[in-house]
């Protein structure tokens, strides 16, 4: 795919993604889906209206009802979909910095669109076969009230709330100024926790951090969970659809270290749990120990999904999956990554248990990830070769499902294109930092001795 990465499509705004590329996108859906009725939603991103009136204006030219939905975490908007039985379009960047937007699509059951469907949406868009409705067939936009109050809702119904409650537990929440931060304290204090907030004002220039939520811009929540005692601190990105957390000592817990903790508790022998290409060790090891099977794709939830349901429609039971990112699904609640009810789930270990002793066993690894920019197809190229060349050179398993994993059997170095921004990741792990630091020092090095030349 052109159009479509692995999590929907993104650029700046009103630069790369215009109005009238969202228009373009929108008028695609509708002929594709070719639905009566479709809902528009999207995050605190500053241009988000201005993406969203575009989107409902190019799907109301295909003659379908728009529902307007306002600021709603992705996963709140999947759970309308779902609910309505209506396909739709997000308007978010996620975790991309404050200058970007982008379009992701949902089908009517709630769950991103498959690699397949975009396909479909992506030959429309660039063949420009739209359906156009006649001036009085074009679809009527209304605007919807309550989604958010329906998702806080759902997300209780669906944890075990008196356990929690129970636990008289305190919580720092960082939703950093996304679309969390008008779900995420309500639903936290219904489930009967203290919450403490810090970035928790709404805001599309997102003042206080960039809206990934990486230990770099975290050091404030860290603060925050030490200054209040808190149980667990809790961070979202843009659409809240990830969760990463500290510990009760206002320690940053890897991510990967909180996917296989919950994933200790979630498998049993023959289920099967999907990761991506840069999955740690911590996630294989948990596998192996309970007799789980485990699935490897490209890198971004799109890919997750389509393998997912493969498994599932041939009878393999899926209950946990997800990146080290703090994106994880739980496919029996629902096949879409949600960082509120990922954080519930969390919580109802630490009711039992304190935060650090809960990641403990996963620990004993360190990773590193870098990135480098690029101003060209050519330098991109270029990048990709060199990364070749490393693997070439190396004495060890290669995996070029997405980019070049580079396996040495006490760790790995992985190189892949960015599929949101014009960037080269890469990711290193191994038991020992220095170990991680020289092979992600190494790949770094080559990347960019080669977009100096090229």
């Amino acid at each position: 795919m052109k159009v479509f990465g692995s999590s929907g499509t993104r650029g700046v705004a009103n630069e790369e993604l215009t109005p009238e590329f969202v228009l373009r996108v929108a008028k695609a859906a509708g002929t594709a889906w070719g639905v009566d009725r479709v809902a528009v939603a999207r995050d605190t991103r500053y241009t988000g209206r201005m993406l969203a009136d575009a989107a409902a204006s190019g799907l109301a030219s295909t003659g379908t009802d728009v529902d307007r939905l306002g600021v709603v975490p992705t996963p709140g908007a999947q759970a309308y979909a779902e609910r309505e039985g209506v396909p739709t379009m997000v308007i978010t960047a996620s975790h991309n910095p404050p200058q970007y937007n982008g379009v992701k699509l949902v089908g009517s059951d709630g769950v991103e669109l498959a690699v397949s469907d975009l396909e479909t949406v992506e030959e429309t868009l660039l063949a420009e076969t739209f359906a156009v409705a006649p001036w009085d067939e074009t679809g009527r936009v209304r605007e919807v009230e309550g989604v958010r109050r329906a998702y806080v809702d759902e997300l209780l119904a669906s944890v075990d709330r008196e356990r929690i409650a129970d636990a008289e537990l305190t919580v720092a929440l960082d939703p950093g100024h996304g679309a969390g931060s008008l779900t995420s304290p309500e639903f936290f204090r219904k489930l009967g926790c203290r919450v403490v907030t810090i970035n928790g004002q709404a805001d599309g220039h997102f003042p206080g951090r960039d809206p990934e939520p990486v230990p770099d811009n975290l050091r404030d929540l860290g603060r925050l969970v030490r200054a209040t005692d808190a149980d667990l601190g809790i961070a979202h990105d843009g659409d809240a659809d990830r969760a990463i957390f500290f510990d009760e000592t206002g320690e940053y817990v890897e991510g990967d270290a909180t996917l296989a903790a919950l994933a200790a508790a979630e498998l049993d022998s023959d289920d099967t749990t999907v990761s991506a290409v840069n999955v740690s060790q911590r996630l294989v090891d948990v596998a192996n120990e309970v007799g789980a099977a485990l699935e490897l794709t490209p890198i971004g939830s799109t890919n997750i999904i389509t393998r997912i349901e493969e498994l599932e429609a041939n009878g393999r039971h899926v209950p946990i999956a997800g990146e080290g990112n703090g994106g994880i699904f739980f496919p029996d609640y629902r096949l879409a990554r949600d960082g509120a009810y990922t954080a519930a789930r969390f919580l109802e270990l630490v009711a039992e248990r304190p935060a650090s002793e809960i990641v403990a066993p996963y620990g004993g690894y360190a990773n590193v990830r870098r990135n480098v920019g690029y101003e060209s197809t050519a330098e991109r190229d270029a990048m990709l070769d060199a990364a070749a060349n490393q693997a070439q050179k190396a004495d060890a398993e290669l995996n070029t499902r997405d980019g070049y994993r580079i396996d040495h059997g006490d760790a790995w170095v992985l190189a892949r294109p960015s599929g949101t921004e014009p960037l080269v990741r890469v990711y290193a792990e191994a038991r020992d930092r220095d170990r991680a630091e020289e092979l992600a020092g190494d790949m770094y090095d080559a990347l960019v001795a080669a977009k100096e030349g090229a």
